[in-house]
């Protein structure tokens, strides 16, 4: 029999970051495909170090699959969506589609996204980012008016990670983006989506010190 695929993240995190820590994407996309997995864990404390030889940056997650070895989240999604068509059509036109805005996503969104929410967190009163993500938010708005999804015509990985890259709550309280909202709402009631965050929240939560 094979190994089932082993997705790996931190054994605990605090409140703040749990239901987005990175593994999600992975659980999420696993859920939805019908994918066995496995959890594994790192320990948070010396994160920095402590996994160095799996992930060069000291982050999670990191996934196994078989002979397989990867990090970053956008890496192992594509892997996992490789299994299933569910997740990236099988049809070449339909799947660079999907591709281009997985990559989107992450290169066009998140790598605006995550500094502004950074800085302000931060404290820092006047945002330089907040025009580029406004920007972005906008062009994205405009696309989503005038489809139900990104790709495909149909759910695909590229939701799963635009979803979760927007699903933050300063962003989604950036502006009156109605189109964006109501793709958030579709994605997010998912019961794959549902689950993989349950699922993480309480696999944290069990972790916690007693009191």
């Amino acid at each position: 029999m094979d190994a089932i695929p082993t997705i790996w993240t931190y054994d605990w995190v605090p409140e703040g970051p749990r239901g987005f820590v990175r593994d999600l994407r992975l659980r999420w996309a696993a859920e939805e495909a019908g994918l066995a997995y496995a959890i594994r864990t790192v320990p948070f404390r010396g994160r920095e170090a402590n996994h160095l030889d799996a992930q060069p940056f000291g982050q999670v997650p990191f996934l196994e699959d078989g002979e397989v070895r990867l990090f970053e989240s956008g890496a192992c999604l594509l892997h996992l969506a490789g299994k299933d068509e569910r997740l990236m059509p099988r049809d070449p036109v339909a799947a660079a589609d999907t591709l281009q805005w997985v990559m989107a996503a992450l290169n066009s969104i998140e790598m605006v996204s995550v500094p502004w929410w950074f800085l302000t967190m931060s404290g820092q009163a006047d945002n330089p980012l907040g025009a580029w993500l406004d920007k972005r938010l906008g062009q994205l708005e405009a696309v989503l008016a005038g489809r139900e999804w990104l790709a495909a015509g149909r759910f695909t990985v590229a939701d799963l990670v635009m979803a979760d890259v927007l699903r933050v709550r300063k962003v989604r309280e950036r502006g009156d983006r109605p189109a964006t909202e109501a793709y958030l709402a579709r994605i997010l009631e998912r019961p794959a989506f549902r689950k993989a965050h349950a699922d993480q929240l309480a696999h944290f939560r069990a972790a916690d010190p007693s009191p």
